[in-house]
């Protein structure tokens, strides 16, 4: 049996079409599949920043003056910690107002900044997560992808309103003195240690934490330019803004310091290098009143750090340090996350 070139050309054609069908379904199934776990993950980091929110909201209800107000804060708190999916928007607004209604005048300067942070970071992770829904349902409702049933039984993920208000401090209504972008550096050896700097604000000395390398980006300044000239001025070390990985993870906080409260949005970047003693290049009058001292960490060091009392920022830096080191050792272009 012989076939005409014809025929062979046809056959050729339509086995290139099918092939390419083929190449473009896998590639577009395996986007999709990212996207997922984008969306899985954004919630689960919006729902951790929700259940804080909830932590923080029962801290503050005591402290009120009101005893009906504390007592219906307090119950709200509770709900929202656990409603579930269907109804978590609804007890997340209705904890929302209550805490509109807060006078923060009544509150501790500490709690105040915990309360403020607790609900920068429910923004940020909103934002985050309805972003991932976003990309994901925009593919998911291709033509193509729907005729062709690629996303097979996953169910679609949907996205979390709860109401925005846009005051001062990520709306508790707090002044904040100061607002700054930060660069910082996640400095690695080649044992996979961190080095960390030990500090204090300068009006509490005798309450000490430890933190990464950076500071604040200067005007008409880049991230990578802030970063290594915050790696040099802290620790004397000379680095090629070229060789940073990242930003690999993204922080809001917002904490008193120096009798100013500061809401700054932090980015990490990861630098390894060969271990070495740092020593200051140019701190400036309130870093050398701040920064004690320095010390090369493991994670079990960071963890025992913890347990004594010393806070370590960013939070969980021990389970986050073997993402630094994974984005060290890879070529692929990294995702920024966001982190406590």
């Amino acid at each position: 049996m012989t076939f005409s070139a014809t025929t062979v050309l046809v056959l050729a054609l339509v086995a290139a079409v099918v092939l390419s069908i083929g190449v473009w379904a896998y590639s577009t199934a395996n986007r999709l599949d990212r996207l997922h776990v984008r969306s899985d993950q954004s919630w689960q980091a919006l729902d951790s920043a929700l259940a804080r929110r909830a932590v923080v909201a029962r801290s503050v209800a005591p402290a009120l003056s009101d005893t009906e107000a504390a007592r219906r804060l307090s119950t709200l708190a509770a709900q929202a910690e656990r409603a579930c999916r269907t109804d978590r928007e609804t007890a997340e607004n209705q904890l929302s107002g209550a805490l509109s209604m807060v006078d923060i005048a009544e509150l501790r300067p500490q709690l105040v900044a915990e309360l403020a942070d607790a609900e920068a970071r429910v923004l940020i992770a909103r934002r985050f997560h309805n972003d991932a829904v976003r990309d994901t349902l925009a593919l998911r409702t291709r033509r193509p992808v729907r005729l062709l049933h690629i996303a097979g039984t996953a169910p679609l993920p949907t996205y979390f309103e709860i109401t925005e208000r846009v005051t001062p401090a990520a709306a508790t209504g707090l002044e904040v003195d100061t607002v700054r972008t930060s660069a910082r550096v996640v400095l690695l050896d080649e044992n996979d240690r961190v080095l960390l700097m030990r500090g204090n604000d300068p009006v509490t000395p005798e309450v000490s934490f430890w933190f990464t390398i950076g500071g604040g980006v200067e005007p008409g300044e880049s991230l990578r330019a802030a970063a290594v000239r915050e790696l040099w001025e802290e620790t004397g070390y000379e680095a090629d803004p070229a060789t940073l990985r990242g930003p690999i993870w993204r922080r809001v906080a917002v904490f008193p310091f120096n009798r100013e409260l500061i809401r700054a949005e932090e980015l990490f970047f990861v630098l390894r290098v060969p271990a070495f003693e740092p020593h200051a290049g140019n701190l400036t009058t309130i870093e050398r009143r701040s920064i004690t001292a320095n010390k090369w960490c493991t994670s079990a060091d960071i963890t025992a750090l913890d347990a004594s009392g010393e806070t370590v920022y960013p939070y969980h830096l021990d389970e986050l340090l073997s993402a630094a080191v994974a984005a060290i050792s890879t070529a692929d272009d990294l995702e920024v996350t966001s982190i406590r």
